[in-house]
């Protein structure tokens, strides 16, 4: 296929992505602005970190901790969060004490998008698949 051609059938629907992408960041900023975001609720409540925070500085082990966690809403509600789910939490609060202001300056959309789609960063090798 020559240049020409491969850039007439790539380069609109390049733009239409990126015109997709931008009246959906334009939307998200518009509804975190009335106070709204979409997701899932988390897993580990505020009251949750606070009381896995306290046992551990008690010397307990994640592990547990985990069985006496009970989630409070959502699909899994009455059971225990995963012993994942709290080393996340325990994560996620370990980067907002380090860093303060760039939690506070973060725009909510983003927040919740992270949220949504959950770990970014590099995709694995060539070759090898992670196990999800």
């Amino acid at each position: 296929m020559d240049c020409a051609r491969w850039l007439s059938c790539h380069f609109p629907q390049g733009a239409e992505r990126e015109n997709i992408r931008e009246s959906t960041l334009e939307g998200l900023d518009t509804v975190s602005r009335k106070g709204k975001h979409g997701g899932r609720p988390p897993v580990i409540t505020d009251d949750m970190l606070h009381t896995v925070l306290r046992r551990r500085a008690n010397g307990e082990s994640v592990e547990q901790i985990q069985p006496d966690l009970i989630i409070p809403t959502g699909k899994r509600k009455g059971r225990n969060p995963s012993v994942a789910s709290i080393y996340r939490a325990l994560a996620e609060h370990a980067k907002r004490e380090a860093y303060p202001e760039a939690a506070e300056k973060a725009p909510a959309c983003y927040l919740s998008l992270r949220r949504s789609f959950g770990r970014t960063g590099p995709s694995p090798p060539e070759g090898r698949q992670r196990n999800r």
